[in-house]
């Protein structure tokens, strides 16, 4: 083997100052997850392991480590809110992100506002650009390889709702790096932005 090159099996432990797996695989987008609690309480948390996994229709789908309030209502609710995390939201994300109680209302707690949604019941924050309605497809327990279970769920909808805001919108073209999205890096507190500038573009063979 290399002498250059850092080997470990996850199992017994990767002995480095943080587990660079989440590092790895990044930058990753922010499930920005919005529900309702079946006690109408609101329920607004991002979630880092997040991305779309179908076109037609479209799905979208995130894990959370925990069964968390968020799984818990929409098993309950079964629909959801996605809400595009921004740098000028970030702020309020990483608020979202506090360990607090059922009952209490992230949207007031980070001060964003609800935003009633056009298909599903769930609001949305009304300050992002841009955001999904959902409604759950499918909630998975996950499992090692060898088939024990583990304490995390992957959650998958299928988006019936889109709103853009219309300066996103360049020749009926969405601008990514207009939505100023901040991403999820590795360590215990990197995000990342993309600009116009890093952009490339590089077509599909015929």
């Amino acid at each position: 083997m290399r002498d250059d090159v850092h080997f470990y099996e996850p199992a017994r432990g990767h002995g480095l100052a943080h587990d660079p797996f989440n590092a790895i695989i990044a930058p990753r987008p922010i499930g920005w997850i919005s529900s309702r609690g079946p006690d109408g309480a609101l329920n607004l948390a991002p979630y880092s392991f997040f991305n779309a996994f179908n076109y037609r229709p479209p799905i979208v789908g995130f894990a959370s480590v925990g069964d968390k309030d968020t799984v818990r209502n929409l098993r309950e609710a079964g629909e959801f809110g996605w809400n595009l995390a921004t740098r000028a939201l970030a702020e309020a994300m990483n608020m979202t992100s506090a360990a607090v109680a059922a009952d209490v209302d992230e949207f007031a707690l980070a001060g964003l506002t609800p935003a009633p949604s056009r298909v599903i019941s769930v609001p949305r924050v009304t300050e992002t650009p841009v955001s999904f309605e959902c409604r759950v497809s499918q909630i998975v327990q996950l499992q090692t390889a060898g088939g024990a279970r583990v304490e995390t769920w992957m959650v998958f909808g299928e988006v019936v709702g889109v709103h853009i805001d219309q300066r996103l919108l360049r020749d009926g073209i969405y601008d990514t790096a207009a939505g100023d999205p901040i991403l999820r890096g590795g360590g215990p507190a990197d995000y990342f932005t993309i600009d116009a500038a890093h952009r490339f573009r590089m077509h599909r063979p015929q």
